[in-house]
């Protein structure tokens, strides 16, 4: 598996994504976006919004993984979230994917904590959070609207003391 910062040719699969109800699930409404409002959104970035492109080994693109300040700009913290096709998912890609972004924001970026909420009903997205070393912080009660309702989610944290060393990214010389 291999995480790629987006393209500009990427751009038309990322719009085709977040406007299919399937790539988001049962937990999410499709963002409906054109490609011209997709490329403008990405061009003016008010959050420092960073999407990658999960890709197998062969570099079929399976789902994006993205973060973003919270805080902009006086915060120390960043949230990330993600998605991947129906098909690939329950096969471990993800979980792979959130310990490669850890490691690399830890590495990369001087925060102290990174941050990820899902609907409090999407058990896959909490154990890939656990199994990433996110702690449970709690449950914000109707924090997004989606498919005609006000959702639940759980708030997921990992703190830099907590993390302590990377996972999967090594640095070379």
């Amino acid at each position: 598996m291999n995480l790629r910062v987006m393209e500009k040719e990427d751009v038309p699969l990322l719009v085709d994504w977040w406007s299919n109800l399937e790539f988001w699930g049962e937990y999410f409404s499709p963002i409906q976006r054109t490609k011209t409002e997709m490329e403008k959104f990405l061009e003016s970035n008010p959050l420092e919004y960073r999407q990658f492109i999960i890709e197998k080994e062969d570099g079929t693109k399976i789902g994006g993984i993205a973060h973003f300040n919270v805080l902009a700009p006086y915060g120390k913290t960043l949230e990330m979230g993600y998605a991947l096709l129906p098909s690939e998912r329950g096969k471990g890609y993800c979980t792979e994917a959130a310990q490669i972004m850890v490691d690399y924001l830890f590495l990369s970026k001087d925060i102290v904590c990174i941050q990820a909420t899902t609907d409090v009903g999407n058990v896959a997205s909490q154990k890939v959070l656990e199994k990433t070393g996110f702690q449970k912080e709690g449950t914000m009660r109707k924090r997004f609207f989606s498919n005609g309702e006000w959702k639940d989610t759980v708030m997921f944290s990992i703190l830099r003391e907590e993390w302590k060393e990377p996972k999967i990214l090594t640095r070379t010389i």
